[in-house]
């Protein structure tokens, strides 16, 4: 039987670069090369496109074939410039190891839209409703979904300090992990943080601190047919949680760790379930996401974000979570295959 070929998207212009490369390191050790052909295509952080053996440190180096999606749907593949000429790479899947901005926005399932080659993960819809926090927060609120008190500033516009209730929590509406997010107690703090923030987007969003424990919630599926991985929790050591050490991003967080499965009461490990099956539904999202949430010591569960295509890194919450839940990652990206060919309407 002839093996799935596979094109292995990773990289990006996004601040999460060098964690999408991580990764994609840990997809290439999973993925059963007696089922799929790979055809690993690197994004540099300047945008150059290069296929390339796979995501190993020297990937960025040496004399390697510039390589884009062919947005012709009579292709469904690759174009790869070959001395002076493109040759054509047939692809039967897609799957973006992409973080961020141009990776979980929109952009780079648009792109794959017009290819009309199937692809893994969420739709352009989904993306870009996901990355956005104001828009997550409006549609998951109008499927009485809990969300934090919050303000959304646009480009130019300016919030009187005195209206926010401290301490709370300042964020790019649009950007992934941590970065750009500063957290608030006095009123003198607000606008210099606003222009951190704004330094990864010009749409901001800050939140009221909601007191309560950081909870998180692996989904897989599409439709109705979802399977969640064991929840887990965030045990913080100081600080307030950044998955990412900033300076170094291709390293976990310095100040949290993640508990799987989380330690807490049955009760509220189903209603996270539930309510993390909701919100991925009311979002359109397909094939993966991780649902992140607050557990309020009264038992309300608050939602806090959405992840359209979370890490995979060894140190990543998703794998980890569907790990203890039975699901290797082997056999998650079998499932996430699956779950993107013919037969799955978009």
């Amino acid at each position: 039987m002839a093996r799935l070929k596979v094109g292995v998207i990773f990289g990006g212009c996004s601040e999460e670069h060098p964690v999408s490369v991580k990764s994609a390191r840990e997809v290439a050790r999973n993925l059963d090369v007696e089922k799929y052909e790979p055809f690993y295509v690197g994004i540099t952080q300047d945008g150059d496109w290069r296929l390339c053996d796979g995501p190993d440190t020297d990937w960025e180096k040496g004399d390697h074939s510039p390589a884009v999606l062919s947005p012709d749907r009579g292709v469904r593949g690759l174009l790869v410039l070959d001395q002076g000429r493109y040759e054509t790479i047939t692809l039967d899947v897609v799957l973006p190891v992409l973080h961020g901005k141009l990776g979980e926005d929109g952009a780079i399932q648009g792109l794959l839209e017009l290819s009309g080659i199937p692809y893994i993960g969420c739709d352009l819809q989904s993306s870009a409703l996901c990355m956005d926090k104001s828009l997550t927060y409006l549609v998951a609120s109008s499927v009485g979904i809990r969300t934090p008190n919050h303000w959304t500033l646009t480009a130019g516009e300016h919030i009187d300090p005195d209206r926010i209730t401290y301490p709370v929590f300042v964020k790019p509406a649009r950007s992934g992990s941590s970065f750009g997010v500063s957290k608030v107690s006095r009123r003198e703090d607000l606008l210099s943080a606003v222009e951190t923030a704004r330094q990864y987007d010009s749409k901001v969003v800050i939140e009221e601190g909601v007191v309560g424990s950081e909870i998180g919630c692996a989904i897989l599926g599409n439709d109705k047919d979802l399977i969640a991985g064991q929840v887990d929790h965030i045990a913080l050591s100081h600080g307030f949680f950044r998955i990412h050490q900033e300076d170094q991003p291709e390293y976990g967080s310095d100040n949290s760790v993640a508990i799987v499965p989380a330690d807490i009461p049955e009760e509220s490990r189903s209603l996270v379930v539930e309510q993390a099956k909701v919100v991925y539904r009311a979002l359109g999202c397909r094939g993966l996401a991780r649902v992140d949430m607050f557990l309020k010591e009264d038992g309300e569960v608050v939602l806090n974000e959405v992840n359209t295509f979370p890490g995979m890194t060894s140190y990543s919450r998703y794998p980890r979570m569907m790990a203890a839940a039975d699901l290797p990652l082997a056999e998650v990206i079998d499932r996430l295959v699956s779950l993107a060919l013919p037969g799955e309407p978009r």
